[in-house]
């Protein structure tokens, strides 16, 4: 048997007895099985793995060999037993030979029923407490089995109700994929419909923001509403029925002779009124726009 090799860089760091522990252990092993250790290099992980396992192969040996030898110590004493036992019988003339051969059939039967009771004898009371004890293990049965149906049925019942919801489910899904498909067309639809839409707002907005350029250009406020344009048009009419008289007392004079000084203080006089009636004018429109 060849022996595994060892690395000599790593042997300072190696537990010499843990290293002995394991050839021996592997020795012991493979000649068990009439093989040779194969060659491998020890190194600190190997030498900690195939102590471990032979450790607990030790442990497992020594539980074996004492239950081992527990078992040959009681078949000792039962075949001790049996011997003293059968000389009685026969000592009083119930020797399995001379016994018929329906007493050897019961005896055969109460046999196999103590050992499928797990029974050490076969004394009446034995068999009550064995008996006794398959009744119990029988009622634990029956109602684990009562439960088990019990949660059986509320599983069943519950597997009905989620068949019946994934049906649900898929008709839904089939239906929301038509909505899909219609919804589909109908947005196809309103695209199209509102693209000139959306043209009509861009030049809207265009529209709106030259109005409001003109707006801001001719002086408009947002203090200017409909009622102060009303008010508005309603001086502009009595100003007009104000300045009537003047244009039509302007219009008579063109009826006059050429004659140029009363021309001249003509027109002056005019002049006058003109500029009283555009001050007017001012002063109203002016108390019009800052009026609240």
């Amino acid at each position: 048997m060849s022996e595994p090799s060892l690395s000599e860089s790593s042997k300072a760091s190696f537990d010499t007895t843990r290293i002995a522990e394991v050839k021996s252990w592997l020795q012991s092993q493979f000649e068990s099985v009439g093989k040779d250790v194969p060659e491998f290099e020890y190194t600190p992980r190997s030498i900690a793995h195939l102590h471990s396992l032979a450790t607990i192969s030790h442990a497992k040996t020594q539980a074996v060999g004492i239950v081992a030898a527990d078992l040959r110590q009681k078949t000792t004493e039962y075949s001790s037993q049996a011997a003293r036992i059968r000389e009685i019988l026969e000592n009083v003339g119930f020797a399995q030979e001379s016994l018929p051969q329906n007493a050897v059939g019961s005896v055969q039967v109460l046999a196999n029923v103590s050992n499928l009771l797990n029974i050490r004898d076969t004394e009446m009371s034995s068999y009550f407490v064995a008996l006794g004890d398959i009744c119990l293990r029988k009622t634990g049965v029956e109602e684990r089995r009562a439960k088990a149906q019990k949660e059986s049925k509320v599983l069943l019942d519950y597997t009905r109700k989620a068949i019946a919801r994934l049906t649900y489910l898929k008709r839904t899904l089939a239906e929301v994929e038509d909505d899909v498909a219609n919804s589909k067309a109908q947005m196809d639809y309103w695209k199209e419909y509102l693209a000139p839409l959306l043209s009509k707002e861009q030049q809207y907005l265009q529209e709106l923001s030259n109005h409001k350029a003109i707006l801001k250009r001719v002086g408009y406020t947002s203090d200017i509403n409909h009622g102060v344009l009303v008010e508005m048009s309603e001086h502009r009419k009595d100003l007009e029925k104000k300045t009537k008289p003047i244009l039509d007392t302007l219009r008579s004079y063109q009826d006059l002779p050429p004659d140029k000084a009363l021309a001249a203080l003509a027109i002056e006089d005019k002049r006058r009124q003109i500029a009283a009636a555009e001050k007017y004018l001012e002063d109203v429109l002016h108390s019009a726009l800052t009026s609240p």
